[in-house]
C-alpha cells in the first residue's frame, strides 16, 4: 500500500468457502489483509437476486421525489427511537450539517419503556416509520435488503474471526436473538445546503462491527486508511458492496483491525447520489471483550485510534446511542433533554 494513497481491494464472496464448507485460505488471506491494512474493501458475488440492488436504488429515487409534505409524514423528530425521515441538512457530522436526506430504519420491535438507568440504549428499540400509503412497496424492499445484508454481514464476520485465528462462530453470540442492525436510505444533493459546503457526510468512523454499502454510479466516498496521507476514492462498481470495519472490531482487536476514517463529498449542484448503508450490529446489550489474537497478529496491533472527544466504548448499545445523539441533536433535545446533560 502506498504511504500516500491506498488501493481499495475487491473480493469475491462467492469464492469464500470451499465445496465442503470451510473457508478458503486464499479468501481469508485477502480478507485479513484488507481489514488490517485498509479497513475498506468491496465485495461481489454476495447473493443478491438479479436486479435487486437496482430496484432498491430506483425506489429510493422515487421516494425522494415525493412532495416534501409527504416525506415529512415520516419526520424523525416524531420518533423517540431515531427512526424515519431526516430532512436535508439536519444530520450533523463533526458538528457540521451534511448535504443529504435519508430514512433510518432498524428491526421492527416493541419499545422498551422500563429499562435500568444505566442502560439508556434500550430507547433505541422501537418501530420504524414508512410511507405505507404513498409508497407501500418501499418497506418490503428495504426489509428484504436488510435480511440479505444480515446474512452477508454474518458471513463476513465469520470470515474475519477465522482470519484472526479464532473459531468462525466466535462472534455469533452477540448477534443471536435480536441484533440491532441499522439501515439507511440516503439521497445526496450538492449545492442546496449552504452550511454543508461540499460535505455530503463529514469524516468519521462507523461505530458498529461491519458496514455494507450499496452505492450508485455517482461516487464521492473517500477513505483515509492508517499510514496514508491522501484520501482514496472508492470507485463505484455496479452492484458491488463497499465493506468497512467498525469501531467495535477495532476495540476487540486492540487496533489490529482498523475502523478507517471516511467521508462523502457532495455531488456537484444538480446531481443526485443515492446509497444504502447497512450497519451489521449486535444486540444492544452486547459488551465486546478483547479477542485472543495469535502473537504474530497481536504484535501488529496498532492500539486504538481513539479521539478523546469521541471515545470508543466496549458497550455496543452505549456506542450506538452516543452516535445517534451526536448525529441527531434535534431528536435528542425533543425526546431526551436529560441525556444531553450527561
Amino acid at each position: 500500500m502506498s504511504p500516500e494513497r491506498a488501493t481499495i481491494p475487491v473480493l469475491d464472496l462467492s469464492t469464500a468457502r470451499r465445496p465442503y464448507g470451510s473457508f478458503s485460505p486464499e479468501f481469508i488471506g485477502q480478507l485479513r489483509d484488507a481489514a488490517h491494512n485498509v479497513g475498506f474493501f468491496q465485495i461481489t458475488g454476495y447473493g443478491a437476486a438479479p436486479g435487486q440492488a437496482e430496484e432498491l436504488l430506483g425506489l429510493l429515487r422515487r421516494f425522494f421525489e415525493l412532495p416534501l409534505e409527504e416525506r415529512m409524514k415520516l419526520d424523525n423528530r416524531l420518533s423517540p427511537h431515531f427512526r424515519g425521515y431526516t430532512r436535508m441538512g439536519t444530520e450533523v457530522t463533526q458538528g457540521k450539517a451534511d448535504a443529504r436526506e435519508q430514512i433510518d430504519y432498524s428491526p421492527e420491535r416493541e419499545p422498551i419503556h422500563n429499562y435500568p438507568a444505566e442502560q439508556p440504549y434500550w430507547l433505541l428499540q422501537g418501530p420504524n416509520l414508512w410511507p405505507d400509503h404513498a409508497m407501500p412497496e418501499l418497506k418490503p424492499a428495504a426489509m428484504a435488503w436488510a435480511e440479505l445484508m444480515s446474512g452477508v454481514g454474518m458471513e463476513l464476520l465469520r470470515g474475519i474471526a477465522v482470519s484472526l485465528g479464532l473459531p468462525e462462530e466466535h462472534f455469533d453470540a452477540p448477534f443471536s436473538d435480536e441484533p440491532a442492525w441499522m439501515g439507511k436510505l440516503v439521497h445526496y444533493v450538492g449545492g442546496v445546503v449552504e452550511a454543508a459546503g461540499d460535505q455530503g457526510v463529514g469524516s468519521h468512523a462507523d461505530y458498529g462491527f461491519v458496514t455494507l454499502l450499496l452505492q450508485d454510479d455517482v461516487g464521492g466516498l473517500e477513505v483515509l486508511p492508517p499510514g496514508t496521507t491522501e484520501w482514496a476514492t472508492v470507485e463505484p462498481i455496479p452492484g458491488a458492496l463497499v465493506v468497512n470495519v467498525g469501531e467495535m472490531l477495532e476495540v476487540a482487536t486492540e487496533g489490529y483491525l482498523v475502523a478507517t476514517i471516511h467521508r462523502v463529498k457532495a455531488p456537484p449542484p444538480g446531481v443526485d447520489r443515492y446509497s444504502v448503508p447497512f450497519f451489521w450490529s449486535p444486540r444492544l446489550d452486547s459488551v465486546i471483550d478483547a479477542v485472543p489474537l495469535p502473537p504474530e497478529l497481536k504484535a501488529q496491533a496498532r492500539g486504538l485510534s481513539d479521539d478523546p472527544a469521541n471515545p470508543m466504548l466496549a458497550s455496543f448499545g452505549l456506542n450506538m446511542l452516543k452516535g445517534r445523539m451526536r448525529a441527531h441533536p434535534d431528536v435528542t433535545e425533543r425526546h431526551y433533554p436529560g441525556l444531553m446533560q450527561r
